[in-house]
């Protein structure tokens, strides 16, 4: 186990609608400096089927995408200990102070990526906010049981704060 902290910042704008949450970012995230980074990862492809878009490939042009869209994207985890990616070995949490975003746009909805997301963002978020969080399936590549058209499905509820 080794205590890592979160070296990225989140992704908003004023004009953001919703806030995506994640956990941590995994291995492969920290070694390329952004989100959702590992090849299997399946988040940019969901988010390019709902918005209508090409999957973005680089840094800008997802950053671009999320930004036209309204989307604001962050983890909960600001530091903890874990054993590469394992979500399942999260230890000595210091959540994000999420009113970083929320204290400057109108958020309709916080997104959860994942069971851990939201069980973390309740234990460690929810006091200080006191906003529900939508629970979404994960797009990790460890979350076999979705295909990515069953996965779009599921995150197709985001689109009503889009508008």
């Amino acid at each position: 186990m080794e205590q890592v902290t979160h070296t990225f910042l989140p992704i908003y704008s004023e004009n953001s609608k919703i806030l995506i949450l994640g956990t941590f970012p995994s291995v492969k995230s920290r070694e390329g400096n952004f989100y959702y980074n590992h090849p299997q990862n399946r988040f940019w492809k969901v988010l390019a089927s709902i918005t209508n878009e090409a999957i973005p490939t680089t840094i800008d042009e997802k950053k671009d995408m999320l930004l036209r869209n309204n989307i604001a994207i962050w983890d909960v985890i600001k530091s903890c200990e874990i054993e590469g990616s394992s979500d399942s070995s999260i230890k000595n949490v210091i959540p994000n102070d999420l009113s970083i975003i929320l204290e400057h746009n109108n958020i309709k909805n916080v997104y959860g990526n994942g069971d851990k997301a939201y069980q973390l963002y309740m234990k460690y978020c929810y006091k200080n906010i006191e906003r529900d969080m939508i629970k979404l399936p994960s797009t990790s590549p460890a979350n076999a049981s979705y295909t990515l058209e069953r996965l779009i499905d599921k995150w197709e509820v985001i689109k009503k704060d889009l508008k």
